[in-house]
């Protein structure tokens, strides 16, 4: 191959490598797609759907005719002298039609109906409750991330500082006490850090695991990245709108309305035994006729006839049915009244978790600002001979803190707010419906929620 081909197909494979090697980046809304796609809960959920489909047509199959073929041959040895032939044998092809079921039929298909939306509500629910589990995992991976950025900038300043304070006991400026102190600051951050790394790929594996995502091959490399930063989500929903929304919109309390009719069918359906069950029915017969002296021993010909069954007297077995099912229906009923307690208490739940948040990372917003100033005056008071060093290091600590705990309270903000949305079975951009009074009110302090702050750059000016 001459040398220009060699350089060309070296640098093809370098390209697919490369592409293959490149890690798909997603955003939080793209995870949630891309766990409805390939979650295994989820999966299982659309299959079970596929499944009541199936058993509807199996119940609407009494509407319609039944074929069914039978036959028959024996060849039989006799003790005695006879004039029967020793051969018997019959075949016939019947078609039957369902008359009159006592209900059995019509209630049998609409309980198979009923079941394919209980289905479809069952997997909105666990679709919602995915949803929200990737949106917590993904802010989890976010804040674990922002919180390795923090203490990796902690770790690098407390290096430079001891860096800065083993210079200073070079030349005499300052004692072995300050770069004790600045050693034992360093080694103390830095099992936060490894702490921090060690989320960081917890939440990986976490988020994977959402994602249908295998890690049993090479478990510590990511298979994809996130976008974005952990950032405040201002979202200001109405408490007795979330109450209204969940009581109408939540898909377990359907299920749960929809068990109750289910079991209304299927009471009619025990009931319909007591009735009688009539069919008609066609056929065609090859028979033979074993006596001679009757016929010849081939016949055919056509059939047709009325089949009914009714039982009088089945041991009270259909009375234990109806007993049970009327059980099981007034179970569905407390069942309902549960379902609906629950509902309203995760969403007053996840509201004052809301509102909490808020509170504190307003809080929060605020010590960020008070421990840099903190931080400033120490710095001034060491310029001028009135500190020491040990304030710098607890003012800088009281920064990383501050920091980190702002961090938590922004995650702890949105994972409410996911849990919100998906008590509302809705999305947390849909629960943004407060009045346009009371969000102006709020547009002063939303100004001062930002992001992701990060510590100072250095300890020290001088």
């Amino acid at each position: 191959m001459p040398l220009a081909g060699r350089i060309i197909f070296l640098l093809l494979i370098g390209l697919t490598t490369q592409a293959k090697c490149e890690m798909p980046t997603y955003t939080v809304e793209q995870g949630v797609g891309l766990a409805d796609e390939q979650n295994p809960e989820i999966i299982i959920a659309r299959k079970k759907i596929e499944a009541a489909r199936g058993e509807f047509i199996a119940a609407r199959s009494g509407y319609l005719p039944s074929v069914v073929s039978n036959g028959l041959y024996d060849n039989r040895q006799h003790q005695a002298n006879t004039r029967l032939r020793d051969e018997d044998y019959n075949a016939s092809v019947r078609a039957l039609e369902n008359v009159y079921t006592g209900g059995a039929v019509s209630n049998q298909t609409a309980i198979a109906r009923l079941n394919i939306e209980k289905q479809e509500c069952e997997f909105r629910e666990i679709s919602n409750r995915v949803a929200m589990d990737v949106r917590v995992a993904f802010y989890e991976l976010l804040l674990n991330r922002a919180k390795v950025k923090v203490r990796e900038d902690s770790v690098r300043v407390l290096e430079e500082e001891l860096k800065s304070q083993q210079e200073r006991l070079g030349a005499g400026i300052v004692g072995t006490l300050n770069v004790g102190r600045a050693e034992v600051a360093l080694a103390n951050e830095r099992p936060e850090l490894i702490n921090a790394q060690t989320q960081l790929k917890n939440s990986y594996l976490r988020l994977g695991e959402l994602f249908g995502t295998d890690f049993r091959t090479d478990p510590d490399k990511p298979r994809f990245e996130v976008a974005g930063q952990l950032q405040y989500q201002a979202r200001h929903p109405d408490l007795g709108e979330c109450l209204a929304r969940a009581d109408t919109e939540r898909p377990d309390i359907k299920a749960r309305e929809l068990d109750i009719e289910i079991e209304d069918r299927q009471y009619l359906v025990d009931r319909s035994e007591l009735l009688p069950h009539v069919e008609v029915f066609s056929a065609y017969e090859i028979y033979n006729e074993r006596d001679p002296n009757v016929g010849q021993e081939f016949n055919y010909g056509y059939l047709v006839g009325v089949d009914a069954t009714w039982h009088l007297f089945d041991g009270f077995a259909t009375k234990g049915r109806m007993q049970a099912t009327r059980a099981r229906r007034e179970a569905d009923v407390q069942a309902l009244k549960a379902a609906r307690l629950a509902v309203a208490s995760e969403v007053r739940s996840a509201f004052l978790d809301l509102q909490q948040a808020e509170s504190v990372l307003a809080s929060e917003t605020k010590s960020v600002q008070t421990a840099d100033e903190s931080l400033e005056i120490a710095k001034g008071n060491l310029a001028a001979g009135l500190g020491t060093q040990l304030d710098i290091l607890q003012a800088a600590a009281d920064v990383t803190r501050t920091r980190t705990t702002r961090l938590s309270a922004i995650y702890l903000h949105n994972v409410a707010l996911a849990r919100l949305a998906r008590a509302c079975a809705s999305t947390p951009e849909a629960l943004d419906f407060e009045s346009a009074s009371a969000s102006k009110a709020r547009k002063g302090r939303e100004a001062q929620l930002f992001d992701v702050a990060h510590p100072p750059a250095k300890l020290t000016n001088r």
